[in-house]
């Protein structure tokens, strides 16, 4: 067995301002390369926030920033990144290895309807061969599609761990106390983990949305961790303020 350390990133993501939650992201890199972790997964979007309305598109600064922080801590990192190709936005998430090369890039496929505005829709789903064992990578919504069809195509590809960045999100006055925030992820992780053998990490970013067609929501972290036999491993901390790194276990045969 084969043990795996992966740093659950729930970092704060400011709306539109690149060069602060970079900065956040490589400080967050680095403190999770201090404390060994093999593998870093951050949130969607992270780079301007989604699906904040983009006064510019991040252009290769956001990947380059990335894969040299991948590089120089010597860690995996998953992070999701707002994309341009040409006359189209897409909501991508990259999988970069310790050395900083490009692994996989996912699109995201199952847009909600308010983001269907700012990104196109992708075309496929992949897994890479890493030293960790077989890596998968989707986006948040792509998992709560009715049939979990999304999930359980990647599933079928045999990852060892699916990796997904999210942006969880809620309205003004939830009260976390009488509705605990996370069902949704979990009715729809837990039964392709179990079934498939597979871990699934989901990491949402924190912060209060400022523009957009949520603004006035919160982003609240509460991110979720589930085992290769559908446990829940951890859920991270619930509110707009609560970025926080915590670290997971998984055992790869």
């Amino acid at each position: 067995m084969k043990e795996v350390k992966i740093a659950m990133v729930q970092m704060l993501v400011k709306g539109n301002d690149i060069a602060a939650n970079l900065s956040n992201a490589e400080d967050c890199l680095q403190e999770a390369a201090a404390n060994g972790a093999d593998i870093a997964v951050l949130p969607e979007c992270m780079d301007i926030g989604w699906p904040h309305p983009a006064r510019t598109i991040p252009g290769g600064e956001v990947f380059r920033r990335l894969s040299a922080a991948a590089a120089k801590w010597k860690i995996f990192v998953c992070s999701g990144l707002t994309e341009r190709d040409n006359d189209k936005v897409y909501n991508t998430a990259v999988l970069i290895d310790s050395n900083g090369d490009l692994l996989l890039k996912h699109r995201k496929i199952n847009e909600l309807d308010i983001g269907k505005p700012y990104y196109a829709t992708g075309d496929s789903i992949n897994a890479a061969d890493t030293a960790f064992g077989r890596l998968g990578v989707m986006i948040c919504a792509d998992a709560i599609v009715e049939d979990r069809s999304i999930t359980t195509a990647l599933a079928m590809m045999g990852p060892a761990i699916i990796l997904s960045p999210c942006a969880w999100a809620v309205p003004p006055g939830y009260d976390n106390g009488i509705q605990p925030y996370g069902d949704l992820w979990r009715e729809a992780y837990m039964p392709v983990a179990e079934k498939f053998a597979t871990y699934i990490i989901g990491v949402s970013n924190t912060g209060h949305m400022e523009a957009g067609p949520w603004e006035g929501w919160d982003c609240i972290g509460a991110s979720i961790a589930v085992d290769n036999t559908g446990k829940q491993m951890v859920q991270l901390p619930f509110g707009a303020t609560a970025q926080t790194i915590v670290y997971v276990h998984c055992l790869i045969n």
